[in-house]
């Protein structure tokens, strides 16, 4: 090596990147128009204080305030500006972290009334150089209640040439007295789609090609934190080949499963199938997936099935997610109920911690999925009600679950019709092509042993020849399942279905009852129509059972008795 030559050390990207100016920060716009709009009017209060999760910018934006107060721009005659100039002393001072009037103070190390009272005894001296002297206080919420009280005072009349900026990740912790005396800011954590905006513009300037789902697993390990997210980026491209960062190397580095056999796993959880479910948990465990990590994740993607269940038209529930995994979520969403969903995060949610203390993590999560499997086919309280209510009795049986009966079943009747057949699907527990087969598919024609149908927007490449197994495997025959184009079809059973509700909301509507109770309660709405059973006509008298003198046409009665 060259003596004559100068290594510059390297700096991390989570400090390279550091946002120098407030329209550099990352994800928060209405804190910089807020700051910069009191900047520029002088409507400066004597003291901010910041909070948010970390790695959010809360110190990073404390300084560019400082910044922003201090800065007498180029030409050394300017005066406080949302836009530093970054090139005048004061600029240059506090962004090496070097200035005399900028004083940094990290509470969680310095938490007495001796480190506050310190502070206080140097607010009265005028700043050497700059306009302002300001205070920083990281962390604040981590001082003694002794250090609060000794600064409330100075911090209800501070000298006009003082500016305190705290920060906080709890802000719940910082006494009432100080927040009523600061001009607070929240900085939000950081959305999904902005981070891996961020992430993808750091890479390209680092030179590195990075696959867009090593960047999104990063965004959501960083769980909306841009140094975090930067952090994680910095370490995958040290284990980059050649600058290239592909989503196997950042799954393997941060001990994740693959998302997609996560959802392949929780289908067949849902399924109540506990050897292919084994078998993948054994894949991820192989790969070098953590079995606790494997949980965590079947945790996240309950939830967000949950929330596309919930809210269909929710565009935010996508999060980090590509349009594959987008789309593989709405199938399995649309097969799974919300009262399953919820079986299914509680189990987990409590596998989870089980799972922590657990000698073998690895055994402790096989049980775990093996205890989800075998709750598949538990019926959920809805179903137990109707049960009850429809006159069930006697000794409960216990399910047939493809969990529990590894030999082969008997051969299921052939679907009579369409309907049958989508039931079919249902009733053994395949619940997206259940839901793809009542949901993406338009019947043209249906015969035993034959099936097509004029495919969706939404159904699924493939689709066919998973429907063909299954109908195969069922039935004990073969079967033609095919797709085809340009023929007329029918709508879909969920169109046919809320047809139906529809037509039966405006018969409701029309009927003379429910039109005279909308004019009695004017702004009343008719919000669901419901099928009672052996409920006796509006305007109609119950109709009593026969007794014996109907019987009695000459009205004597019988053995005696008078007639009635």
């Amino acid at each position: 090596m060259n003596g004559s030559s100068e290594t510059r050390p390297y700096r991390v990207l989570a400090r390279t990147y550091r946002p120098s100016r407030f329209s550099d920060l990352v994800g928060q716009d209405a804190t910089v128009r807020t700051l910069a709009n009191a900047i520029s009017s002088g409507r400066l209060a004597h003291a901010f204080i910041l909070t948010g999760i970390r790695g959010v910018g809360k110190t990073t934006t404390a300084r560019i305030i400082a910044r922003a107060l201090n800065c007498v721009g180029a030409d050394g005659g300017g005066g406080p500006t949302p836009e530093p100039c970054g090139t005048c002393e004061h600029c240059t001072a506090i962004g090496e972290d070097r200035h005399v009037d900028v004083i940094e103070m990290d509470a969680a190390s310095r938490t007495g009334v001796d480190d506050i009272r310190e502070l206080i005894e140097g607010v009265r001296y005028r700043p050497v150089s700059a306009r302002f002297k300001i205070y920083i206080i990281d962390e604040v919420h981590m001082l003694s209640r002794n250090a609060f009280n000794a600064l409330l005072k100075t911090l209800e009349e501070p000298p006009e040439h003082v500016k305190f900026i705290f920060a906080t990740t709890e802000i719940r912790r910082v006494p009432v007295t100080v927040l009523s005396r600061c001009q607070r800011f929240d900085l939000r954590r950081v959305d999904g789609d902005t981070l891996f905006g961020h992430l993808a513009a750091v890479a390209g300037r680092e030179g590195v090609q990075a696959a867009e789902d090593a960047l999104r697993q990063i965004v959501r390990a960083a769980e909306g934190s841009v140094r975090d997210a930067l952090s994680l980026l910095d370490q995958a491209i040290a284990h980059a080949a050649g600058g290239q960062i592909d989503g196997d190397r950042v799954r393997a580095m941060l001990g994740l499963a693959d998302r997609m056999r996560t959802a392949d796993l929780l289908e067949a959880l849902a399924s109540g199938r506990i050897a292919p479910a084994l078998a993948i948990f054994d894949s991820l465990y192989e790969a070098g997936a953590d079995p606790i990590a494997v949980l965590q994740d079947l945790l996240e993607f309950t939830h967000w099935l949950t929330r596309l269940n919930a809210a269909p038209g929710d565009t935010q529930a996508g999060g980090a997610v590509s349009d594959l995994e987008l789309e593989r979520g709405r199938a399995l969403a649309a097969g799974l109920t919300i009262p399953v969903l919820t079986r299914c995060w509680q189990i987990l949610l409590k596998g989870a911690s089980e799972t922590q203390l657990a000698a073998d993590p690895r055994q402790a999560a096989e049980m775990v999925l093996i205890r989800l499997a075998y709750a598949a086919d538990l019926p959920t309280p809805a179903e137990i009600v109707r049960a009850v209510g429809g006159g069930a009795r006697g000794e409960a049986q216990p399910p047939a679950t493809a969990a529990r009966a590894e030999a082969p079943e008997a051969a299921q009747p052939v679907p009579e019709d369409f309907e049958a057949l989508v039931e079919l699907f249902k009733s053994r527990k395949e619940m997206v092509l259940h839901a793809h087969l009542a949901n993406d598919v338009g019947l043209v024609d249906y015969a035993p042993g034959r099936l097509r149908y004029r495919r969706g927007p939404h159904a699924p490449e493939g689709l066919e020849s998973r429907v063909r197994r299954a109908l195969d495997e069922w039935t004990g025959r073969r079967w033609s399942v095919e797709a085809v184009d340009g023929q007329d079809a029918a709508p879909s059973l969920r169109q046919q279905d809320e047809e139906r509700e529809a037509m039966e909301h405006r018969r409701a509507l029309d009927h003379p009852a429910v039109q005279a109770a909308l004019e009695m309660f004017p702004g009343a709405t008719v919000e669901g129509v419901r099928s009672v059973e052996a409920a006796p006509i509006l305007g109609e008298a119950p109709q009593e059972p026969p007794t014996e003198a109907d019987d009695d046409p000459d009205g004597e009665g019988t053995q005696g008795e008078p007639p009635r």
